[in-house]
């Protein structure tokens, strides 16, 4: 069985997409691939959480994609005492009116940056659950859509730091991908060293895209075309994953569609007219790291790396 080579209507990536991936890289030094997976997260209609230590630019990231898309941004600090109104809003007498105003939150935009969200107690961290999966928040008995789009980036420090609160699996799954920055190569260190403060390479920032061009761009990657014999892959890797020893639970259909979703975006900005199982190994990694648990008690001791595994064991057809 191959994988279909047929043509396909569907354009290369637009110029504008690489104005986009330069714009960003000329404030996030050396990370190229991170860059372009927290972009295809967004065309995929998905939320990204970036796990790394304090200082490697999780936070700079959220700011130059959401300044540089033209969407609107609202960044919310992550702590203990933080609570869920805070996040979604609350209602006020009006002893005018002698009725209660609604006075929105934060959610209430495009672009939220929730920063480092495992800083805050799970009840606080269960009132993006809704917004992330619906688009949508329910307040006081009544339902309230969110802008489109609606894209969520949350920081999360290593579990090992002291005040962190894990989050659940209910909640890890409504991230698309998570991503790791690591620390610039030495290279990108020195460019930064010798440059200026990144933040105020921030404020000159301007827009290369509008949020109609974002939406279409959704629109678009819902359409590259993915081959039956493509299919055969994905739920190949799917049934390895639920009948592998490795694994203390298989990947859910809705993580099968959350990988086809992001290899479609990743085709997209690649000028990929279709799916290719490049496109699949390449998201693959961030789509399956937080959503398959290893079993620890293995030879060596060494925790099996899901994507790697997941790629080595399960041949493309």
């Amino acid at each position: 069985m191959e994988i279909s080579q047929r043509k396909s209507d569907t354009p290369c990536m637009p110029h504008e997409l690489d104005a986009v991936i330069a714009a960003i890289n000329r404030i996030i030094l050396g990370k190229g691939n991170s860059v372009r997976l927290a972009i295809a997260c967004l065309i995929a209609r998905g939320h990204l959480l970036i796990e790394d230590y304090p200082g490697v630019g999780k936070t700079t990231l959220a700011h130059v994609l959401a300044k540089v898309l033209g969407l609107d941004f609202q960044r919310i600090q992550f702590t203990s005492d933080l609570l869920p109104a805070d996040i979604l809003g609350v209602s006020v007498y009006n002893r005018e009116t002698f009725s209660f105003d609604f006075h929105a939150g934060p959610v209430f935009t495009q672009v939220i940056l929730a920063d480092e969200i495992n800083r805050a107690t799970p009840r606080t961290q269960s009132a993006l659950l809704e917004a992330m999966g619906e688009n949508q928040v329910t307040i006081e008995g009544e339902t309230r859509p969110l802008p489109d789009p609606f894209f969520v980036i949350a920081t999360q420090n290593p579990s090992t730091q002291i005040g962190t609160f894990p989050l659940p699996e209910s909640q890890l799954d409504r991230f698309l991908m998570r991503i790791e920055l690591g620390y610039p190569d030495n290279a990108a260190e020195r460019e930064l060293l010798k440059g200026r403060d990144r933040r105020e390479l921030l404020r000159d920032v301007v827009p290369v895209l509008q949020p109609h061009h974002m939406i279409s761009l959704q629109e678009q990657a819902t359409r590259i075309h993915v081959a039956d014999a493509l299919l055969d892959y994905l739920q190949d890797l799917l049934d390895f994953s639920r009948t592998s020893p490795d694994y203390s639970n298989g990947l859910s259909p809705r993580a099968g569609l959350a990988i086809l979703a992001s290899a479609r975006a990743w085709a997209l900005i690649h000028g990929h007219g279709h799916v290719l199982p490049e496109d699949i190994q390449a998201v693959l990694p961030s789509v399956v790291g937080h959503r398959l648990q290893p079993v620890r008690e293995q030879s060596e001791g060494a925790p099996v790396k899901p994507a790697e595994q997941l790629i080595r064991q399960v041949p493309i057809p």
